[in-house]
């Protein structure tokens, strides 16, 4: 406990500094101003930056430790090197759940303009902490950082600690819901990058001052440990880079509003960055490259680049409590409100497939997973292994696919007809993954990446267990696959779920992921030929294949003939002109799920018969006994 005791100066010095330099920022940029009307107090203005910059760093260092710890150190004879990580994340999560409950504390008094000396300032808290959106929010990152703190002070295992790092970055993402922009034109831009920049700094950030607070018992482990860093470290910059640009697109608007304070304290933060990009870059070069030989040098320059980061930190935090130079809209139509977008314009089947508005998350998604798979095209034709073309065809026209369906007519038409929201879903569950699934990315990866040597958790090995057959003989057999396909139907088109996915953004996010993943797992159950459990027999997989087309075809004419409308409080909400019969609108909705869904079950049909006259050396496995 002593050396844990001595580790926390890393993260205690990064947090005095980013305090340090916040006080000003604070004053000159206007975060802490009072307010004309309803100020809470100077608790309050202040108290929300500071304690907000305590919170960012102690995320950051517990996160940090948990990706270390999991992924990046391996562990000597005896199991020092994870206890003293897992200890220090135990601490430092404790700090970050604290800080987060007294954000929520003080965010009441900035939105109510109540002084923390109301005597009744916690009643009110308690009855609107679910009410309010804001409160919610922070209320969400306290909830999600309770189990990471009960994870830290039991997990001692790479899996353990593998899984604890997934839920606190999870507990991440309401705060990009809570930052600027949270009801504008660019919402779903500025999340999606907001998402992406706390991603990137947190674990940038926090990755260092881990492996510099675990310096004196990493050992024979730090070369390891600082190439492996470097390399997430690169990543984490192009994130943070490339989710600027776009949450500046959003706040600032042009570059004559770079000379407002908000304006201002984004230059320098950005100037931080790029100062640390050419130190990142200089380290890789003149330490990486050669091994790190000396650990109290590498913790020298370690230390500089983390009160740079520290600094970065402080800056964010005070941007996001400095007003905008672009004002909120304050004439939002309906539409605009609900779904985050406006009205398109009146539905023809030529704007269908003309009409492009970006869904920058799930364009993301999509143009990393292709660059993903054509650098592993690449690695296996250099050590001249083969890989056929015809793959990387189906994996880039599955994705191009998505991304129509998200960000194309399908995407936007979608979201306030109903006809074409079916339409849309059914080519996620069924026409996406028919051609994905071929593809073998799986295979691709595990043959692209090498195997790590020193038992720690690598790409490859992340792969192997998802998998691995002791789980995935459950989720990814057909029955199961099959079942989770029709009953997640039931469960979005007979329940709140539905209207909680056409209003808010992490619904209709949810919806989409959900959908694409399920359709993904029931067609790999039927055609997939990578890495993973046993396969079934040929007509067990046409059974279960024709009882699911059969459960399809029976929510789709249960849409076809029914006389009450799904959604109702939406639909009758935005009014579209063009959509004067709802329920109309509705029933072509089933016609076109029936339609699609039959059409591309019969290719699956055809792909499963196909099969059977496979060399039996091609197959993944035979059915179970």
């Amino acid at each position: 406990m002593p050396g844990t005791v001595r580790a926390l100066g890393v993260p205690v010095t990064a947090t005095l500094v980013a305090l340090v330099i916040a006080v000003p920022v604070a004053a000159l940029s206007g975060a802490a101003a009072p307010l004309a009307l309803g100020d809470a107090g100077p608790l309050v203005r202040w108290g929300l930056p500071l304690v907000g910059v305590v919170h960012d760093l102690a995320a950051s260092f517990t996160i940090g430790l948990l990706l270390v710890a999991a992924f990046l150190v391996r562990e000597g004879r005896s199991t020092r090197r994870r206890e003293t990580a897992a200890q220090l994340a135990f601490l430092s999560s404790l700090i970050w759940l604290v800080s987060a409950i007294v954000v929520l504390y003080l965010t009441l008094g900035e939105l109510a303009g109540i002084p923390l000396s109301s005597p009744d300032y916690l009643t009110v808290l308690l009855t609107n902490v679910w009410s309010m959106e804001l409160l919610r929010l922070y209320l969400g990152v306290a909830l999600l950082v309770v189990p990471v703190v009960a994870m830290t002070a039991y997990a001692r295992t790479r899996a353990a600690l593998a899984w604890t790092l997934l839920l606190a970055l999870v507990a991440l993402v309401p705060l990009a819901f809570a930052g600027h922009s949270a009801s504008a034109l660019g919402h779903r831009t500025a999340v999606v990058a907001l998402n992406l920049h706390l991603v990137g700094l947190t674990v940038w950030v926090g990755g260092l001052m881990a492996i510099a607070a675990l310096l004196p018992v990493l050992g024979k482990a730090l070369p390891d440990a600082v190439r492996r860093f470097s390399t997430v470290a690169t990543w984490c910059y192009v994130a943070v880079g490339l989710s600027g640009v776009l949450f500046a697109t959003v706040t600032v608007g042009s570059f004559a509003n770079l000379a407002t304070p908000y304006g201002v304290v984004l230059l320098l933060k950005v100037a931080l960055l790029a100062i640390l990009g050419v130190a990142g870059w200089a380290q890789r070069r003149a330490v990486v490259a050669r091994g790190v030989d000396s650990p109290r040098r590498f913790g020298q320059v370690a230390l500089v680049e983390i009160v740079l980061m520290a600094a970065a930190v402080s800056l964010g935090v005070v941007l996001g409590g400095t007003p905008t130079p672009v004002p909120e809209p304050v004439d939002l139509t309906l539409t605009l409100d609900l779904t985050g977008w406006p009205l398109p314009e009146p539905f023809t089947w030529a704007r269908l497939f003309l009409t492009w508005r970006t869904d920058w998350l799930f364009t993301l998604v999509a143009l990393v997973a292709i660059g993903l798979y054509v650098a592993g095209v690449v690695r296996l034709r250099r050590r001249s292994d083969h890989w056929p073309l015809h793959k990387l065809v189906l994996w880039v026209l599955g994705w191009v696919l998505f991304m129509w369906l998200t960000s194309g007519g399908p995407g936007a038409y979608g979201r306030v007809m109903f006809s074409v929201h079916t339409a849309t879903f059914t080519g996620l569950m069924m026409a996406v993954p028919i051609l994905l699934v071929p593809a073998n990315a799986f295979t691709l990866t595990l043959r692209a990446l090498p195997a790590r040597g020193d038992n720690t958790l690598g790409p490859r090995e992340v792969v192997s267990a998802v998998v691995h057959p002791r789980w995935a003989s459950f989720i990814l057999n057909p029955v199961t696959a099959g079942t989770l396909l029709f009953a997640s139907l039931l469960a979005f088109y007979r329940t709140p779920l539905l209207h909680w996915s056409l209003t808010t953004h992490i619904g209709h996010v949810f919806m989409v992921v959900h959908f694409t993943l399920t359709g993904y797992v029931f067609v790999w159950s039927l055609v997939g030929t990578d890495p993973g459990p046993p396969r079934w027999s040929t007509p067990i997989r046409v059974i279960v294949l024709g009882v699911t087309l059969a459960g399809h075809a029976f929510f789709a004419l249960a849409l076809m003939q029914g006389a009450f409308l799904l959604g109702p409080e939406f639909y009758k909400t935005i009014a579209v002109p063009w959509v004067p019969d709802l329920l109309a609108d509705q029933q072509l909705g089933g016609v076109l799920a029936w339609g699609l869904g039959t059409s591309l079950t019969i290719v699956l049909m055809v792909i499963v018969l196909l099969d059977r006259n496979r060399a039996p050396g091609l197959r993944r496995s035979h059915a179970p006994g």
